[in-house]
């Protein structure tokens, strides 16, 4: 695909299970269908919630974005791809929910103000008529170097087709 890296568009925005304020990602670098990619920028920020509430101490713990945040960006992620290559649409009632964390790696320390990029691919996908299953990789960079990886699980499903969201699977 052309057009890259780009903002975001309006009608993304539009169908975001999210406020933008909280969905962390500005730049579309990359989507890549062949190997069920998507690439992200996020600009981490001090006044994130979670990293802003931190009380810092410069030896025993120092200003750092919060692992919390990047399992939040994983989902916005996962979101991202399911929007950009699966087509889901939120307001056609798909909503996803991460299932399984089967890996988290939490390999050094951001400081706030940073910029990450942030891939997501999906490793595996079992895609029924209302409900998706997916394993994801997600892999973040900073400065050049890995500092969160992860493998996690997704169910999307369809909830404009009668499904409850505790009911059996389809």
């Amino acid at each position: 695909m052309d057009g890259f890296p780009r903002a975001f568009d309006q009608a993304f925005y539009d169908d975001c299970p999210y406020d933008p304020d909280v969905l962390l990602l500005q730049t579309l670098l990359e989507i890549d269908p062949g190997a069920s990619l998507v690439r992200c920028t996020w600009q981490t920020r001090a006044d994130d919630c979670i990293t802003s509430a931190q009380r810092n101490h410069p030896v025993r713990h120092p200003k750092h974005v919060s692992g919390a945040m990047m399992v939040h960006a994983t989902g916005m992620l996962g979101f991202v791809h399911a929007y950009h290559l699966l087509g889901l649409r939120h307001h056609r009632g798909w909503v996803g929910y991460g299932t399984h964390m089967h890996r988290v790696v939490f390999r050094k320390m951001v400081p706030p103000g940073d910029i990450l990029e942030l891939t997501c691919r999906a490793t595996r996908q079992r895609i029924g008529k209302a409900r998706h299953f997916l394993r994801y990789a997600f892999e973040f960079h900073h400065r050049g170097e890995r500092c969160y990886e992860a493998e996690q699980s997704a169910m999307w499903m369809n909830t404009a087709v009668g499904h409850n969201l505790g009911g059996a699977a389809n």
